[in-house]
């Protein structure tokens, strides 16, 4: 099987598929090495050679041989790398956590088929389809591989329930889980909302459209859309959602490619937000389709771009599959913002050189201050409205530049980052506190405005440290503490609401936020930053 897929793949390399009748005239003498080494090794080789093993590092280093995102993916894991895309899993709709071996139910996905038969937060699973799975040492992806499954099909679970004496016996029937790709969605302040996007899905257009519904109904008139360590995802997506900011046909972005002849993508014209002002934040994680969307509206004049530089892909893959279920994403084409910028980092050293390059981000003093960063004047265009100097070959550099905030870093909090104290202490607190919280707090505002975690429970949240392996450093808590209590609060506030309760509370100390809203609630200076003299009657400081 895997010799066949090593032949099927360069099939798929040179022809593109094998409807090609002549194709076979196609296959080089190079290309039949691959298919015939193998072969020997297979047949010939002193010692027993694992082929498979053998023929899925050909692919790999064949692949990365080419750029950093030319990829494959195995049979088994195409399932996993599809379907945040798609938009949707098949499975019975719950988020989990595992604290002490133990599967803790955080939350029944609304309208998904665990909330329908009465599955609660807090629930403990403790058997799926009659096997134990409390005490297990199970993974999450044992989890995962044991409640997800075709729709329609059943999967039997049995719960231990605070305040049941008997364990309770749930039958459900998976069906399609939406996944997500807007994070939050709420008003900042009286005129401008804020939108998070982890990634552009098949489904985020939709979910934008949902939620301006309700922001709309709040008098929104200008947007904050939070891009920041959104790697990517959909194209099409990242066109769905410009088309929103333009009232007439405008390029959005153009592909080229050897094999691939150019093509242009514009906007539709529809234009529900053309009236409305704009700020697009982006860091080192926003990339792909994320530096899509950016571009076209930096190149465009239509919002200003807040953050840092975001991390440089402007390379197009394509899915090839295999004859087993695998998948090749292949390269096909650049792309190329409005202007004609190219965005992608240069990786003409080779894939280690491209990735060093990415993290001497935080080495060479870029995340503190844009000096580090020089580009040649041959990488220089201007925009397509008001003539600004933007660049190209490495990222979308950001109109104002906002470093890094390290006000509240220290090394007992990062600590507590890395040994994942956060997490294991949120669990219990919130398992056990659900329904005084909830009696006490029945809205999420009288949470968001009232509630502080009290002395003892400050103390036990740094004992819940120390029996990690975090020593207590009272100079550097106190460094911390302010930041160390918002993530506490806003992990509470996911675990009993939802996600966008989150972030309600952790933007509240984003200095990039507070900047985005800044800019917006001064016309004058909005304007400048765009170029739009005409409108703008002084400069920024």
């Amino acid at each position: 099987m895997k010799l066949i897929k090593i032949f099927a793949l360069t099939l798929v390399l040179i022809c593109g598929t094998t409807e090609n009748n002549t194709f076979a005239q196609a296959l080089s003498g190079e290309t039949l090495k691959i298919g015939r080494t193998l072969n020997l090794i297979d047949n010939w080789y002193v010692d027993t050679a694992d082929i498979e093993e053998i023929t899925e590092k050909v692919i790999i280093d064949m692949l990365r041989e080419l750029d950093p995102h030319s990829t494959y993916i195995s049979a088994e894991d195409v399932r996993d790398a599809n379907e945040p895309l798609l938009g949707n899993f098949e499975g019975i709709g719950i988020s989990f956590n595992i604290l002490h071996d133990t599967i803790i139910v955080i939350e029944p996905i609304a309208g998904g088929p665990s909330e329908k038969v009465g599955l609660r937060p807090g629930d403990r699973i403790v058997k799926i389809n009659g096997e134990p799975v409390a005490g297990k040492d199970i993974s999450t992806s044992g989890v995962r591989s044991r409640l997800m499954g075709p729709k329609g099909t059943v999967v039997n679970i049995t719960v231990k329930r605070k305040g049941e004496k008997e364990n309770l016996e749930f039958t459900i029937i998976r069906d399609k889980i939406p996944i997500n790709s807007l994070d939050a969605a709420y008003m900042l302040n009286p005129t401008t909302a804020y939108v998070r996007l982890n990634k552009f899905a098949a489904t985020t257009d939709e979910e934008f459209e949902n939620a301006l519904k309700n922001l709309h109904q709040n008098n929104m008139q200008n947007l904050i859309i939070d891009l920041r360590n959104n790697g990517g995802g959909i194209m099409a997506a990242a066109i769905d959602l410009a088309n929103h900011f333009f009232s007439d046909q405008k390029l959005l972005v153009y592909l080229i490619g050897r094999k691939y002849p150019r093509r242009d993508y514009k906007s539709s014209g529809s234009g529900d937000l053309s009236a409305t002002r704009l700020v697009v934040l982006t860091d080192e994680g926003s990339a792909s389709a994320s530096e899509i969307f950016a571009g076209a509206m930096q190149d465009w004049d239509r919002g200003v771009i807040i953050g840092r530089r975001t991390f440089g892909k402007g390379l197009v893959q394509n899915p090839f599959y295999l004859t087993d279920g695998s998948m090749i994403r292949l390269t096909i084409a650049r792309y190329f913002t409005p202007t004609g910028r190219s965005i992608q980092q240069s990786y003409s050293e080779g894939y280690e050189k491209y990735i060093s390059d990415f993290y001497k981000r935080y080495s060479n003093g870029e995340m503190i201050s844009p000096d580090s960063i020089q580009f040649p004047d041959s990488l220089k265009y201007t925009t397509l409205v008001n003539k600004r100097t933007v660049y190209g070959g490495g990222g979308i550099m950001p109109d104002v530049f906002m470093a890094v905030d390290t006000s509240n870093n220290s090394d007992y909090y990062r600590a507590l980052v890395r040994r994942d104290v956060f997490r294991s202490f949120i669990l219990e607190y919130t398992d056990e506190n659900r329904k005084k919280i909830l009696q006490e707090y029945p809205r999420f505002e009288d949470f968001y405005n009232n509630f502080y975690l009290s002395g003892d429970e400050i103390s036990s949240f740094i004992k819940r440290g120390e029996e990690l392996g975090v020593k207590f450093v009272e100079s550097q808590y106190n460094k911390s503490k302010d930041e160390i209590l918002l993530i506490l609060k806003a992990l509470i506030a996911s675990n009993i609401w939802q996600v966008n309760e989150y972030y309600r509370i952790i933007n509240e100390n984003d200095m990039v936020i507070k900047k985005a809203l800044e800019i917006l609630n001064d016309t004058q200076t909005y304007n400048n930053i765009l170029g739009n003299r005409q409108k703008a009657m002084v400069a920024i400081d």
